[in-house]
């Protein structure tokens, strides 16, 4: 048991380390090349920062844990917009004025009301992720295009250019490449091996163990990012980090399970976590868009904040009580 917890520390410390490595390597080949940094932003960088939840997904699915799988990317997604935005308010007041991530937030919206049409039937099926994978390019189509034809001055797209690593020599850029990707393997790979045992050793489902100590572990890089973001001042970042990695947790880790390891999903699933997801989604789509008066600005403020850390709170709350 003590060494399978060690597994969990190690794996999710690791995870958080390579990730950023694999995000910087691959960004700086990418430039080394003559790839937009806007493009880069969105694709390879976005794509990065969700790496440690699909390659968690992908794994567990693989070893016959597909409920961790799911767990992790429903219980990612509750944490990126309940804790992640919830901490980043109270450092700061998330400002959002971007036209880019006025487009992602209904985006989001859709993709999650089809993805519960999808699996209503209690079921996570090869068709069900073959469908969410291609969603997920469509998606990433939608978004490419709007950013290369948004102004100059819309405020994420700056943010995201800026994000990109583009002084790195291409040798060590391949370099940090190659150990982030084999660093996020083996780390991956511990964590899952750990998170299983743990949960046959306490008696819980894989599922909560996705939900709540791999989620809040893969969501790491967010949180770590997007405080960063909103003490700079760059709220949209703030915001467009926890809103692009839902996206590809949506569309990206959802589809990993059923394309690898189809089966049926936990009740718990569309009676508790799914719908949370989409009502935490809603209450984001609300803060972002209701009409103020005194400013032409959306924002989310420190109350907000607090709220959104509250039903946090209180949803790990009712998994251990009702697991």
């Amino acid at each position: 048991m003590l060494l399978s917890i060690l597994a969990v520390v190690v794996g999710l410390a690791l995870l958080v380390w390579s990730s950023d490595r694999f995000v910087d390597g691959a960004s700086a080949i990418a430039a080394n090349l003559g790839m937009s940094p806007l493009i880069i932003g969105i694709t390879i960088v976005g794509m990065g920062t969700s790496a440690p939840e699909m390659l968690v997904s992908g794994i567990a699915s693989w070893q016959g844990n597909p409920s961790l799988g799911v767990g992790n990317a429903l219980g990612s997604n509750i944490a990126n917009i309940a804790l992640i935005l919830g901490v980043t308010a109270l450092v700061a007041p998330l400002v959002i004025s971007s036209g880019l991530i006025r487009l992602e937030l209904p985006v989001l919206m859709v993709g999650m009301l089809v993805a519960l049409v999808l699996i209503l039937d209690g079921h996570l099926s090869f068709a069900d992720g073959s469908i969410l994978l291609m969603l997920l390019f469509v998606v990433m189509g939608i978004l490419l295009y709007d950013a290369t034809h948004a102004r100059s001055s819309d405020a994420l797209v700056a943010e995201l250019a800026d994000e990109v690593e583009a002084d790195m020599p291409l040798g060590t850029a391949v370099i940090w490449f190659l150990i982030g990707l084999v660093v996020l393997l083996v780390s991956a790979r511990m964590l899952v091996w750990g998170a299983v045992n743990v949960a046959t050793a306490i008696g819980v489902s894989d599922l909560v163990i996705g939900l709540t100590i791999v989620a809040i572990g893969t969501s790491l890089p967010e949180l770590a990012a997007s405080i960063v973001s909103a003490r700079k001042g760059e709220s949209d970042m703030a915001v467009g980090n926890v809103i692009g990695s839902n996206l590809f947790n949506l569309f990206g880790v959802m589809a990993l399970p059923g394309l690898i390891a189809p089966a049926a999903l936990p009740p718990a699933v569309l009676t508790r976590d799914y719908p949370l997801m989409l009502a935490l989604t809603a209450a984001l789509f609300f803060m972002a868009f209701r009409f103020r008066a005194s400013t032409t600005a959306r924002r989310i403020n420190r109350f907000e904040g607090l709220a959104l850390i509250a039903v946090f709170f209180a949803y790990q709350a009712w998994i251990l009580i009702d697991p």
